[in-house]
C-alpha cells in the first residue's frame, strides 16, 4: 500500500511547512483502524487491497534438487508448523504462513520492489 513512503513524505512537508510557519501546530490522530500487516480481525473479514490466487505444480525432483527436501517433509513441516504451531499460538486469520512474506517473495522473483 505504501503507507511507509507517504508518512515519510508528509514528514518531509511538515518539516517545510514548520520553517515558514513556525508556531504551527503538528498533529496525529487515529484511531489505530489502519492496520494493514497487523494480525487484525477487520482485515481478515473485509480484506485489505485485492485478492490474488495462485497455483502451481511443483515437481519432486524439483523439490529435492533447489529446496533440497522432500515433499513428505514439506507436508508434515506444513503440518507441525502452520496448522499445530499457528493453533498452539492462537494465530489470527487463519493458520499459515505470514502472507507478507509470501507477497515480498513473489515481488522480489519477479524483479518488483518489496
Amino acid at each position: 500500500m505504501g503507507m511507509n513512503m507517504v508518512s515519510k513524505g508528509v514528514q518531509n512537508v511538515l518539516e517545510f511547512l514548520q520553517r515558514d510557519f513556525p508556531d504551527m501546530d503538528v498533529i496525529g490522530i487515529s484511531g489505530n483502524f489502519c492496520s494493514d500487516k497487523k494480525p487484525a480481525a477487520v482485515n481478515w473479514i473485509e480484506g485489505r487491497g485485492k485478492s490474488v490466487v495462485c497455483e502451481a505444480i511443483i515437481t519432486g525432483d524439483v523439490v529435492k534438487k533447489v529446496l533440497k527436501t522432500t515433499v513428505p517433509a514439506l507436508v508434515e513441516l506444513n503440518m507441525l508448523k502452520n496448522l499445530a504451531g499457528s493453533a498452539v499460538a492462537g494465530s489470527l486469520g487463519g493458520f499459515n504462513a505470514h502472507a507478507a512474506n509470501i507477497v515480498s517473495a513473489i515481488f522480489i522473483a519477479t524483479g518488483q520492489d518489496p
